[in-house]
């Protein structure tokens, strides 16, 4: 095990392409720096906050932000993952410029699972203001000042010939999932959020707001330049923005001049393209790297997510209501102490530990919705003994519109067991769960008007939230928290907090 230190500087004040912008960033960089580290390292990084706003970095969890003027140190070992994934600001909207990747390479002397690509890239694939009211566009690697509201990136990954490229994808955008693909070119899967998985080859990615994929892509052309788009996928009926961003595979020795093979991205409602990737993932599931899916059961959760509409007296423009959304019919309302600490210290008064395991209400949730769209504002934690199973089922609902919902769970990995259209029937769908070679990973859609199914030990022990990814869902409501009691001694138990642990 290394020891690797950074150190961050929260400012406000980014340049590219011969222009400056007033942005939040990490050392002025946007995307921000990657974090380059290896499997079983303990990673340092003291972020210090030159921003009037509170800043929270998401590699931990539920504690206070750091606040401005101030410096915090994090502190943590990577254990049991190796890839990509995806660090990002965790408080207001502040992940839209403040954001990056992790690369976990395999520990010294340990070989990938595949054959060693070539070269790898860092490929963010964003969302960002065109400085025009109410729009915003798609972009990759987010290089956009520049532009306007009716221009493209374009941007060129440089390759050679008979070489292979590993790229690793990540999906910062604050609220679309997002199509990727090369024209002329396959792409050969080979890990997801920081997980291997069986190798597939596919023309088209789809990812969700905070997933990484890790793809191989072989150049097997003589020369040429090729097309590199990312667009929204939506099959809700909701209003988007589908726009296209495009960037360039550029052979080496390719004229400038020379004409660049398109690509047509999938519908924006192509639910069988996305469901045949999904439907595709599979755990490595090898002797050296297991999946070890939970067999045997201690809490078999049933969880709905989707919207609502509360009463807002002040809010005139919704007539005296506003939407907000939550699982179970719980807005979760943040605390103005840190869970983790109130949890740490015992304080009363800061969460309740009821959160309900099964919806309060039964309802057709896909069907025609109750007329009642109220939810509970609260902040409620559903606790579980250390090292106890969990399977939960994800439902969306059609309260306002049924949506694709990624939801994010922080301080573990999870199996995806099983995923259907329709509301989850207990009695049946388990019988056609994957508990063989079930993907594992750290954000799961769920699908639109449907239910996914995942399992994880809770052997962690703290306070973690589960949220929505989608940023503006999130900012309404939609996450909840586990808390994970500790097991026997020191190592099965949360650690006492650091002394410059920033306050609220």
């Amino acid at each position: 095990m290394q020891e690797k230190g950074f150190r961050w500087v929260v400012m406000k004040q980014a340049s590219r392409l011969c222009s400056t912008k007033p942005i939040v960033t990490v050392n002025g960089q946007f995307p921000g720096p990657t974090l380059y580290a290896r499997e079983g390292d303990n990673v340092l990084v003291r972020v210090v906050n030159h921003v009037k706003y509170n800043v929270s970095i998401h590699w931990y969890d539920t504690q206070c932000p750091i606040q401005p003027g101030q410096n915090y140190v994090y502190n943590f070992t990577i254990t049991g993952q190796r890839g990509t994934l995806f660090w990002h600001a965790h408080i207001l909207w502040l992940r839209a410029t403040v954001h990056g990747a992790i690369v976990i390479l395999p520990k010294q002397g340990v070989p990938y699972p595949f054959p060693k690509p070539d070269v790898e890239q860092v490929v963010v694939l964003g969302e960002s203001s065109t400085g025009k009211k109410n729009l915003k566009r798609h972009c990759i690697e987010c290089e956009w000042w520049k532009s306007d509201t009716e221009a493209v990136i374009k941007q060129a990954l440089k390759s050679e010939n008979g070489k292979s490229y590993m790229l690793r994808i990540i999906n910062a955008a604050l609220n679309e999932e997002l199509f990727f693909k090369i024209a002329g070119h396959q792409l050969t899967v080979v890990e997801v959020d920081a997980t291997y998985v069986k190798p597939f080859t596919t023309d088209t990615v789809v990812i969700t707001p905070g997933q990484t994929t890790n793809v191989i892509v072989t150049t097997n052309k003589n020369s040429g330049k090729f097309m590199m788009a990312a667009s929204t996928f939506m099959d809700s009926p909701i209003a988007i923005d589908n726009k296209t961003a495009i960037a360039t595979l550029h052979y080496t020795g390719t004229l400038s001049n020379s004409p660049t093979t398109l690509t047509t991205p999938p519908p924006q409602n192509a639910t069988a393209t996305a469901n045949n990737f999904i439907d595709s993932l599979r755990s490595l599931n090898s002797k050296k790297f297991p999946a070890n899916v939970p067999l045997k059961i201690d809490h078999s959760l049933y969880f709905t997510v989707g919207l609502g509409i509360n009463p807002c007296p002040s809010c005139k423009a919704g007539n005296g209501s506003r939407v907000v959304a939550g699982i179970n019919n719980i807005t979760f309302v943040m605390p103005t102490t840190a869970l983790l600490q109130a949890h740490y210290f015992n304080q009363k008064g800061v969460f309740t530990t009821d959160f309900p395991g099964n919806p309060p209400k039964s309802f057709n949730y896909t069907g025609a919705p109750p007329k009642n769209l109220a939810t509970t504002s609260a902040t409620k934690l559903y606790k579980l003994k250390y090292n106890s199973t969990v399977q939960l089922v994800l439902q969306d609902t059609s309260l306002i519109s049924p949506e694709n919902h990624p939801i994010h769970l922080h301080g573990f990995n999870f199996f995806a067991v099983g995923k259907g259209l329709g509301n989850y029937n207990p009695k049946v769908d388990p019988n056609n769960f994957n508990l063989v070679d079930p993907v594992e990973r750290n954000t799961i859609g769920v699908p639109s008007g449907g239910w996914v199914a995942i399992r994880f030990r809770a052997d962690n022990p703290g306070v973690w939230f589960m949220h929505c990814h989608l940023e503006i869902h999130t900012s309404w409501g939609l996450k909840m928290a586990f808390l994970v009691e500790n097991g026997e001694g020191p190592n099965e138990s949360l650690l006492p907090p650091p002394k410059d642990l920033p306050k609220c």
